[in-house]
C-alpha cells in the first residue's frame, strides 16, 4: 500500500475531504492522512457536506504535520499554497501540489456557505477520483 500525506494550512477542510476521499475509493491501494501546518478544528460546514456523502467526519481532529514527520509518505500532497510554502521537508515520497479554495475564506448566509463547501468538496472528490485512478 502506498502512503499519501494530504496537507493544508489548519487540517480543518480540504486535507480531511481529501484524506476521506482516497481512503474510500481507493483505500485498497492507498493508505492516506491529512495533517496541518497549523492546526485548527474541523470546519462544521465540511462535517455537514461529508456527511451528505456519506462520511463521517464529526469524530475527526485537526493534526498538525509535526506528527507525521518521521514517518515516510510515497505522495506528500499540499492542497493550498501556504501548506506548500511551509511544507516541511520529507525525506521520502514525491511532493505534489495542487491548490484548492479554502473553505474558511467563504462568506454569505448558512445556505450560500454550505453551497460553496459543496462546490468545493465536489471539485476535491473528482481530483482525488480522476489523479489517483
Amino acid at each position: 500500500m502506498k502512503r499519501v500525506l494530504f496537507l493544508c494550512t489548519h487540517n480543518s477542510a480540504r486535507s480531511q475531504m481529501a484524506e476521506a476521499y482516497l481512503n474510500y475509493y481507493y483505500g485498497d491501494r492507498y493508505d492516506a492522512f491529512s495533517a496541518g501546518i497549523h492546526p485548527s478544528e474541523i470546519n462544521p460546514y465540511v462535517v455537514k457536506v461529508m456527511a451528505e456523502e456519506g462520511m463521517d467526519l464529526s469524530g475527526a481532529r485537526s493534526k498538525s504535520v509535526e506528527e507525521f514527520l518521521e514517518k515516510e509518505f510515497d505522495l506528500v500532497i499540499t492542497v493550498c499554497d501556504n501548506a506548500r510554502e511551509g511544507c516541511p521537508v520529507f525525506p521520502s515520497g514525491e511532493l505534489i501540489h495542487h491548490s484548492f479554495k479554502d473553505p474558511s475564506s467563504l462568506s454569505g448566509s448558512e445556505e450560500d456557505v454550505s453551497i460553496q463547501v459543496r462546490e468545493i468538496r465536489d471539485e476535491i472528490k473528482n481530483w482525488v477520483i480522476e489523479f489517483f485512478r
